[in-house]
């Protein structure tokens, strides 16, 4: 599989990831407070926010115009994180009809994530996780790749700092954002929530 710089287009042989129990611990769970660097300079605690909250983690958007790996295409579940964040661009209204707010997080540093929030027009903040406490703390599933550390693709939906959901793992990665409109639709929240 020769490299490719089009981080839009999804390469129509990527391998499926599997469903290896490493989310199973988390709906449920109550969000431990770790404060988190946002693209738009605030600090976020998830733990903290009220109401509904759709956080899509991800391993590493990529650099526009730099080449993607053929290694990177090859690891279950790695590539997408751009049609990803796009596909959550594309569904935001939908979603905060739905009263969800929501953010992208990885193990990227601000200014990294920052860089593509403006490239791809996200009117929602990334959270850094470079340090991993968020991803630590949650037990979420990680791997290795290059010298780093990167989170899976696992989307929480959070309804007042608790785990209410979990999308794990996520293939294909563009049609998430449509999946958790899908479920938000089927699960409104009901008004003691």
């Amino acid at each position: 599989m020769p490299e490719s710089t089009d981080l839009m287009r999804l390469p129509a042989d990527l391998p499926t990831p599997v469903d290896d129990g490493a989310c199973d611990h988390l709906p449920g769970l109550e969000l431990p407070h770790v404060l988190l660097p946002a693209t738009t300079g605030e600090v976020v605690d998830l733990a903290a926010l009220a109401g509904r909250t759709v956080v899509y983690c991800y391993p590493r958007t990529g650099e526009a115009g730099a080449p993607v790996p053929d290694e990177w295409n090859i690891i279950p579940g790695a590539r997408g994180c751009t049609p990803q964040a796009c596909a959550f661009r594309d569904h935001y209204t939908e979603l905060r009809s739905l009263n969800a707010e929501v953010f992208g997080l990885s193990t990227q540093d601000t200014p990294y994530q920052r860089e593509a929030v403006e490239r791809l027009h996200l009117p929602f903040p990334l959270l850094s996780d470079e340090k991993l406490a968020f991803a630590t703390a949650l037990r979420l599933p990680t791997f290795e790749f290059g010298g780093m550390t990167l989170i899976k693709r696992v989307t929480l939906i959070l309804n007042n700092g608790r785990v209410e959901h979990v999308f794990y793992p996520v293939f294909p990665p563009d049609a998430n954002a449509a999946q958790v409109v899908d479920w938000l639709r089927e699960h409104p929240v009901q008004p003691n929530e």
